[in-house]
């Protein structure tokens, strides 16, 4: 059965777990957690362009077979027509679905106030300390110790939104699809907007993804796909999905400093 691919990606910490567990109501949808899929395409894309024996006597038709096939093997285990994979890096590689996968690219991207974001990170941080001997360091903290930071909550929001923090490369990513001119291929679902008008949310998706509208019940939500947060993130929670929808987040300007705050403003890229 050939499926229809479309993509997630957006900023973390914005609802696009939340948003995969709605969308997997939905018994057309299929939508996991984060994916190798791109990052295993990129890879093998590599290996041919740097293989001496495909450079002696490349097969370019068979080669891009040879990715195009990998999404589609990661897949074969759902039956699922649609296939929502979502990975942040998506914006910045239209080129990987359009040119191998061969679909236009409809990528749905969450979005949240960046403050809103750092604040989550940080309070996420705050519940989920290290024990000695017990857990590990988280990922954020884990990054800073291994570059000799000093461990606090300025230094982390820094990494966080840095060109190597998940924050800043989510950021990147969407400024490049932008700078590319690809502005339409992406779709942005505000976090306030799906909290208080969730169904109207879920239409605007289905209307850019041209699939038929769906009523969702979001009261019965579900992460049936749970990630290992601990094991992988040293965040227990990083991926937690409360049942029914309502927005718990912490007031930034009671978690972040003066001066992170300062540096978040401006910085909603996809309004402008």
């Amino acid at each position: 059965m050939t499926k229809q691919y479309y993509f997630m990606a957006g900023l973390p910490r914005s609802g696009s777990t939340l948003l995969c567990a709605i969308l997997n109501q939905n018994p057309r949808i299929h939508a996991g957690p984060s994916s190798p899929v791109f990052s295993t395409m990129l890879v093998v894309e590599n290996h041919f362009r740097a293989d001496p024996f495909f450079r002696g006597f490349p097969k370019i038709e068979q080669g891009n077979a040879i990715i195009k096939s990998l999404i589609e093997q990661y897949y074969s285990d759902t039956g699922h027509p649609v296939v929502i994979d979502k990975n942040r890096a998506w914006p910045a590689n239209i080129r990987f679905i359009e040119g191998y996968i061969g679909q236009r690219a409809k990528v749905i991207c969450p979005v949240r106030d960046i403050s809103e974001v750092i604040a989550s990170f940080i309070s996420m941080i705050h519940r989920n300390p290290y024990k000695e001997g017990v857990g590990r360091l988280n990922i954020i903290d884990e990054q800073l110790v291994k570059n000799g930071i000093a461990l606090n909550d300025d230094n982390r929001c820094d990494f966080i939104a840095g060109p190597q923090g998940i924050l800043g490369q989510s950021i990147s990513a969407i400024q490049e699809s932008m700078r590319l001119g690809l502005r339409d291929r992406l779709h942005f679902v505000e976090y306030k907007d799906l909290m208080s008008k969730p169904q109207k949310s879920m239409d605007a998706i289905y209307a850019f993804l041209g699939e038929e509208r769906f009523v969702h019940d979001f009261d019965n939500i579900e992460n049936k796909h749970r990630e290992n947060d601990f094991e992988i993130y040293g965040l227990e929670d990083m991926h937690e999905v409360r049942e029914s929808l309502g927005c718990t987040s912490s007031d930034p300007k009671k978690v972040l400093s003066p001066y992170v705050l300062s540096r978040c403003t401006a910085m909603d890229m996809w309004n402008r």
